[in-house]
């Protein structure tokens, strides 16, 4: 899909004329003022065909073109951004620079060919951004994706966790409208990687529920931090490494680390991120019910009151809190993508993959070099 570019003015006339001189070459829409330009930016990012760039005049009615540029930095921080004004006073540039971070500033008239070559720089411009940011959310979680399947051969409750973390993290985006957030969703992933360093025999005894001593639930409590020493090593993911040191602490301040933000302060990821991890252990293996929720109102002063109500109101209205359609399979019949629905045991009750988790090509490759050497319980129960 060729990248598109727009245009926008108060002056139909001009846009007109500007969309005949540059359709030969770009994919040109246009906008008049920028109210229309934001909610045409907005629509396209919903639609996951964002602009390449943004050329946008600066005086126009009810809304110039420093605040259109900033607000759709915004709403599409990839999207480079140039102006093209008539008003070529100093202060103008300087706000157009500090506030709408744009890329080229032209005044009018501007020549056409003049023009052509700046879209054209855009767009390299944009390639590069836009690179980048590939590389990061896919070459970079691609192999953060290989981690977490290695770590969940040896513990597949928190690759569980992860999976449905994972899920509600996609879910929300979408419905709270919010940009792409692939911090969060790699800190969903790695949310409990630090505890790699927990002897295994330690985490069986917290999950069969038996007491811990002072010096062994401390350990636990550490677990954030030598997460965030984990992934505090991968270029790039300072900011997942923060969400998941944070991803037990109180909006009201409590909880670890003990001298960490509290309220606002703590960044919104590992808000959020606390609200699902809780939600998650209150379910259980189960499916996601009013009671989950019930037990976070218990203490509701540990999570962003904002933020809960919109993750109770999203996930009641998407059907997320209710029993699952499933259907009982072998073991034979499972295939990757699928959500099985119930735990997947030895004979002799050894836990292999844990319920509510997404079969990966790997766990189905491991399932089924397992099955010629041991026998399982047989069906499960899977997501329809």
């Amino acid at each position: 899909m060729a990248e598109r570019i727009l245009v926008v003015d108060d002056d139909h006339h001009l846009l007109s004329a500007l969309r005949r001189q540059l359709s030969e070459q770009f994919d040109v829409t246009t906008a008049q003022g920028g109210i229309e330009a934001l909610a045409t930016v907005r629509e396209a990012m919903e639609k996951a065909e964002p602009f390449a760039v943004v050329v946008c005049d600066m005086r126009m009615p009810g809304m110039d073109g420093i605040e259109t540029l900033k607000q759709i930095r915004e709403i599409a921080g990839d999207t480079v951004r140039i102006m093209l004004t008539g008003n070529a006073d100093q202060q103008t540039a300087i706000e157009a620079i500090n506030q709408g971070a744009i890329f080229r500033f032209y005044t009018k008239p501007c020549p056409s060919e003049r023009l052509v070559e700046g879209l054209e720089a855009a767009l390299v411009q944009y390639r590069l951004v836009t690179a980048e940011r590939e590389l990061l959310e896919k070459t970079l979680t691609g192999s953060i994706k290989v981690l977490v399947e290695v770590v969940a051969l040896n513990d597949p409750v928190a690759h569980s966790l992860a999976t449905r973390l994972r899920e509600w993290v996609r879910v929300l985006t979408i419905e709270f409208k919010m940009p792409q957030r692939w911090k969060l969703e790699i800190a969903a992933s790695l949310v409990s990687i630090g505890q790699v360093a927990i002897p295994l025999e330690l985490t069986a005894k917290r999950r069969q529920g038996e007491a811990l001593s002072a010096d062994e639930q401390s350990i636990f409590d550490q677990a954030p931090l030598a997460g965030r020493n984990l992934i505090s090593h991968i270029p790039r993911l300072a900011g997942v490494a923060e969400i998941v040191y944070l991803q037990d602490r109180g909006f009201d301040g409590t909880g670890f680390p003990t001298d960490g933000p509290k309220g606002n302060d703590i960044p919104l990821d590992a808000r959020l991120l606390k609200i699902l991890k809780d939600l998650a252990v209150a379910a259980g293996s189960g499916d996601l019910t009013k009671s989950a929720f019930a037990e976070l109102e218990k203490r509701s002063a540990q999570y962003d009151p904002v933020l809960l109500g919109k993750v109770r109101t999203c996930l009641e209205a998407l059907g997320r809190v209710a029993p699952a359609t499933s259907v009982e399979v072998p073991l034979a019949a499972l295939r990757a993508g699928q959500l099985v629905l119930s735990d997947i045991r030895l004979a002799n009750g050894h836990l292999i993959l844990a319920a509510n988790t997404q079969l990966s090509l790997a766990q189905i490759e491991r399932l089924r070099n397992l099955r010629k050497i041991f026998s399982f319980i047989e069906p499960v129960k899977v997501r329809v």
